[in-house]
């Protein structure tokens, strides 16, 4: 390895160089009202957005990051909210990127448009399955029909051979339903089964997180379901996982390298700004879509130069830098914590992620909790 590429070094592996996902918030205009949206989704463009200039200006600066290039993921909002859209896709994929898409299970969603997206070069895309029936997932959604489009646009991904995601939401109204959701997207030819633990920001403040425990037990859960499933299964804001997939592979005799990769279905140590990137539709560059300190903006500064060089960034991955039990835990390179939920509860990234039970040797219950 060249210096300074991502390596594995003192503080484990290290993505200071480049951003293994990318996530860029097109728009945030969309006609499904989620209720635990990050975004404060509004019905139509926002005057500010970035300009079909600025975009492909955008896209020329992903293009600096050093090989492999990130793996751009475009989210809303809506992007088929943009008119411009497959334009963007097609530039950002002729330039090498590889590119997938969260659209929204809207009326604008459809068979025809996911067939110019996969000719514009989209590699994939993902859809949200909140719940095991219409009931249960429109009650999130907000709008009527939105269970029964989002099955369609999964056949219909399935059909044209793009690779399919799906994003489930785990909270407390969701969490009895997690076992049919997951009987239901067996059923759908899915590469990727990513569940989302609640961060309480955006639309999301009036649901209800898990306890601990039920994050804890959902873990062993969902390790359990990794090893006898054709698809991955990740989690999104709940980095813990992996310390429970690492003691359970350990147990099991296993090791990360090899059928770790399979079940973790992302390297050790990526978490927000540490391998995670987001960008907002006016150009914000964030840790993630969830920890909402912005480190600067692509109208003027290069977001190579923001992540690799941004305190905000160089704090975050600086596990020795956090503070009580995540800083004493001894899988806190391999996990880490939610920046975003520690912030989240008590305004300080570097803080404990209050919804891992893990209690290192030498710390208390009470000082992991507050600091």
């Amino acid at each position: 390895m060249k210096p300074g590429e991502n390596t594995l070094g003192r503080n484990g592996f290290l993505f200071s160089r480049a951003p293994v996902l990318l996530y860029w918030e097109i728009t945030r205009a969309c006609d499904v009202a989620c209720a635990h949206s990050r975004a404060e989704a509004i019905p139509h463009r926002h005057p500010r957005e970035l300009s079909a200039l600025e975009a492909s200006g955008f896209l020329h600066q992903v293009r600096d990051f050093d090989a492999p290039l990130p793996h751009v993921v475009i989210t809303g909002g809506d992007p088929l909210k943009r008119a411009d859209l497959f334009e963007i896709v097609h530039e950002g994929t002729r330039h090498g990127l590889q590119i997938s898409l969260a659209p929204s299970a809207a009326d604008l969603m459809t068979r025809e448009a996911l067939a110019r997206l996969q000719q514009a070069g989209t590699s994939g895309i993902s859809l949200s399955l909140d719940g095991s029936t219409a009931d249960r997932h429109d009650r999130l959604k907000g709008v009527a029909g939105c269970f029964d489009r989002t099955v369609r646009l999964a056949q219909a991904a399935a059909d044209l051979g793009l690779r399919l995601q799906i994003n489930t939401l785990v909270s407390a109204e969701t969490l009895a339903d997690l076992p049919a959701i997951c009987g239901l997207v067996r059923t759908l030819g899915i590469r990727r089964w990513s569940l989302f633990f609640l961060i309480a920001v955006g639309r999301g403040r009036p649901l209800r997180s898990i306890t601990p425990e039920d994050a804890e037990t959902l873990c062993h859960w969902l390790f359990s379901r990794a090893l006898e499933s054709s698809f991955l299964i990740t989690t999104t804001e709940a980095p813990f996982y992996r310390r429970v997939a690492t003691e359970r592979m350990q147990r099991a005799g296993l090791t990360q390298r090899g059928l770790g990769g399979k079940l973790i279905g992302r390297p050790f140590g990526i978490r927000e700004g540490n391998g995670i990137l987001f960008v907002s539709h006016v150009g914000e560059i964030y840790p993630s879509g969830f920890l909402p300190v912005c480190a600067g903006n692509v109208r003027e500064s290069s977001v190579v130069d923001c992540y690799r060089r941004a305190p905000l960034f160089e704090a975050i991955r600086d596990v020795t830098r956090y503070k009580g039990k995540c800083g004493r835990c001894p899988f806190n390179v391999v996990c880490g914590g939610s920046r975003a939920r520690a912030f989240a509860h008590t305004g300080d990234y570097l803080a404990s992620d209050p919804l891992c039970p893990f209690q290192p040797d030498g710390i208390t219950a009470s000082e992991g909790a507050v600091r």
